[in-house]
């Protein structure tokens, strides 16, 4: 039997064949491959593939039946009798022999079992507990794969660990008369951390620690480790928001060299700078910011022009007037990379002189800015662009419910210009969803806390016109200093810069989720790339305010690459945008101050840079921003589980969000917190998992609970430590 190929194997085969076509390799073409390699002995004519991709239309039918005639000139597909295709296993024999070793990111489960994500992409390798070969959750490591077994999935061994990326943890230090273990809150580090009573460093049993591990010897079960830092008494605000950012080795502090090198920035700005520079501080100019934001990093400036059309410029911060590269400031931007946004705090980039004050763009103050100033009529399109240094001086600092006031009410000060600036973002943002982009919805849940942190309030952050209206201004300008850079003429290679890509959809994870949907009712029209974004944008219209709508809208990110920062454009797939950077927080992103140099370098004629030196700066300010995200979102969990400590015995409304072989997940409508209730736990029948259609069945009386379904539940448990709710169903 002909083992399944990946997609990612299939469509690199079609594409490095000789060129006998020059039909584009889609995602339409690997998701097609996808349904015949899965079922390499089934054969289907068009209209039954058509029917899997759920494709209604004609012109979509005709799409796939190009495709497979193309993938059968290429000897993909047999024609095994008029209108009848197959896998041609001939063909893609070559695609099936798996590699004895491949070179993979440890995925670590609870149980001490891992999976190995192929940096080749296709199936994922699993590795039994004793194969694991010491390796921890996101090594890289060299994975020996063992012969496949009929009907089951990769199996492998861990040979070499390649790069250990984490050597720290945070956790609880249990003590006794010797020795110590330390008990990690990462849920991906299975493994107690054992600690010699002389490496505890006057930590005290039951506080939460920061441990380095030091040797784990070859028969030892467990890693050793010695304290590091002792960060105090778990529970406690403080401690628990430093625990998350110590555990993904983000900085409580600023070095010392790097606030000596903060404080001797000048504060104010001097006649000559200012002669260098194009003059707005008698434009009108405005900030929109949160409430509780202090790092102003834009600004927007309106004048309306005597032929009636507009002059809109987007102003930025100008950090790199101030942060030189190669100082001690820079090397420490570069580290961090990003600031980090906790429920009760942020860590910044740059230290608070210059990310709350110097660079701030605050109202009344002179600043400097680098800016993006397009002429536009009233169909908001851009006429003239110009890019340069400038110098600002805000008119008034916005509040987002401030400005949405205005444009709801049409009065308040300033209100013609903001209502103008509302008018023609309104249009930016029709016209950017027609020509492709993806409307990804996404709950912010933000809490109110007291004097101690602990959370009295949830609610969902809500966008509205006003949020809208800076978003689409700050999208422009970054992707037209994009396309000032890397839109060169045709055979002229563009200077070396900073995009943010986004590649298009995995084609197998793609028609995995079309499978899905189908079978809660609802379809995607993968039949072109327009369709397919204007499909994504009717279904979440369609399961707004249903049960079934976070486990969509989640599975339906997953579907997609995830964005990053590279040298090399690819356009970015969500926005429907060729080219795309980011130019606009340079106080709080590494990259934008990295544009900004490289925007200011070629303006003044300047060579292309050295790829290689950005190229690796993309890739670590990549990494920290998933590192970041990941600690956000630990932060709001904790946060969403400490709201229902006081809650335990009470009873909320909450919905079905997910079904799984252990039982089934709800979550609770008052803090969007979700909790698993276990089968064992249905005392009124005895369960059995329907996962085809996403529900659990009694099997004595036939009680149901489906996905999307509103359910009672009280709150059981509330577990801090492992940031777990126990709930139980009530009639």
């Amino acid at each position: 039997m002909v083992e399944a190929i990946t997609i990612f194997q299939a469509i690199i085969y079609i594409t490095m064949k000789k060129k006998r076509t020059k039909r584009p390799v889609s995602a339409l073409t690997g998701i097609i491959l996808s349904i015949f390699t899965e079922n390499p002995f089934k054969s289907y004519n068009y209209k039954q593939v058509g029917h899997l991709l759920g494709v209604k239309d004609r012109a979509g039918r005709d799409m796939v039946m190009k495709i497979i005639d193309g993938m059968v000139e290429e000897e993909s597909l047999n024609e095994i009798r008029r209108g009848k295709y197959m896998l041609n296993p001939q063909k893609l024999q070559e695609l099936t022999s798996i590699k004895k070793h491949i070179i993979g990111t440890v995925d670590m489960m609870k149980t001490k079992k891992a999976y190995i994500i192929s940096e080749e992409g296709g199936d994922d390798i699993y590795i039994a507990t004793n194969n694991l070969g010491h390796a921890l959750h996101g090594d890289k490591v060299k994975v020996f794969i063992f012969p496949k077994r009929k009907e089951h999935k990769p199996e492998g061994q861990i040979v070499e660990i390649l790069e250990r990326t984490k050597d720290t943890y945070v956790g609880i230090f249990e003590m006794s008369k010797k020795f110590g273990f330390v008990i990690a809150d990462n849920q991906k580090m299975p493994y107690d951390i054992f600690v010699p009573i002389n490496k505890a460093n006057e930590a005290l049993d039951g506080q939460k620690v920061l441990v380095k591990i030091t040797d784990w010897p070859e028969h030892s079960n467990n890693p050793f480790g010695e304290i590091v830092e002792t960060l105090g008494a778990p529970g406690d605000n403080d401690v628990e928001m430093k625990s998350i950012l110590a555990d993904y080795n983000f900085p409580l502090s600023f070095p010392k060299n790097v606030e000596k090198d903060a404080d001797k920035i000048p504060t104010t700005i001097s006649a000559t700078e200012i002669k260098k520079r194009k003059d707005y501080r008698k434009t009108w100019t405005i900030t929109i910011d949160p409430l509780d934001a202090k790092d102003f990093d834009d600004a927007l400036s309106l004048v309306k022009l005597e032929n009636g059309n507009y002059e809109v410029g987007i102003h930025i911060a100008d950090v790199s007037h101030y942060v030189i590269p190669g100082t001690a400031l820079d090397t420490e931007a570069l580290k961090r990379a990003t600031s980090v946004y906790l429920v009760d705090r942020v860590i910044p980039m740059l230290p608070e002189v210059l990310s709350n004050q110097v660079c701030s763009l605050r109202p009344n103050e002179e600043k400097l800015t680098f800016s993006a100033v397009f002429k536009m009529n009233n169909k908001a399109e851009v006429l003239n662009s110009w890019f340069g240094k400038t110098v600002i001086n805000s008119d008034r600092r916005f509040t987002y419910e401030e400005a949405q006031e205005i444009i709801d009410t049409g009065q308040g000060e300033y209100s013609e210009e903001i209502n103008i600036l509302h008018a023609l973002a309104t249009i930016l943002r029709q016209k950017r969803f027609n020509s492709g982009a993806i409307n990804f919805h996404s709950e912010e849940v933000k809490f109110k806390l007291d004097e101690t942190g602990k959370p009295i309030e949830t609610y969902v952050k809500e966008q509205k016109e006003a949020n809208f209206l800076v978003e689409e201004f700050m999208l422009l300008a970054n992707k037209k200093v994009a396309e000032k850079i890397g839109k060169v003429d045709e055979g002229k290679t563009p200077k070396t810069f900073v995009y943010r890509i986004h590649d298009q959809p995995n084609p197998e994870k793609l028609n995995t989720f079309v499978q899905f949907l189908k079978k809660l009712g609802y379809s995607l029209n993968v039949s072109s790339r327009q369709t397919l974004a204007s499909s994504y944008n009717n279904l979440f219209e369609r399961i707004r305010g249903k049960g079934e709508e976070t486990m969509i809208e989640t599975i339906a990110v997953r579907t997609m690459a995830k964005a990053e920062y590279s040298t090399e454009n690819i356009g970015h797939y969500g926005l429907a945008f060729p080219f795309y950077s980011h130019f606009t927080s340079p106080i709080r992103r590494y990259p934008d101050l990295m544009v900004h140099r490289l925007l200011e370098k070629y303006l003044e004629g300047g060579k292309s840079a050295n790829r290689d030196v950005y190229e690796e700066m993309c890739k670590h300010s990549s990494d920290m921003e998933r590192k970041a995200a990941q600690a956000e979102r630990d932060s709001v969990k904790y946060k969403q589980v400490e709201f229902l400590l006081d809650k335990q015995g009470k009873v909320f409304d909450g919905v079905i969000s997910g079904v799984s072989k252990w039982g089934i997940f709800v979550q609770l409508n008052i803090s969007k917190s979700e909790g698993l209730i276990r089968f064992s736990e249905l005392k009124d029948d005895y369960y059995y998992l329907d996962e085809d259609n996403y529900r659990i069945i009694g099997r004595q009386f036939g009680n149901m609970y489906r996905l999307g379904d509103k359910v009672n539940v009280l709150v059981k448990e509330v577990d801090m430590e492992q940031r777990q709710l126990g709930l139980a169903i009530i009639d």
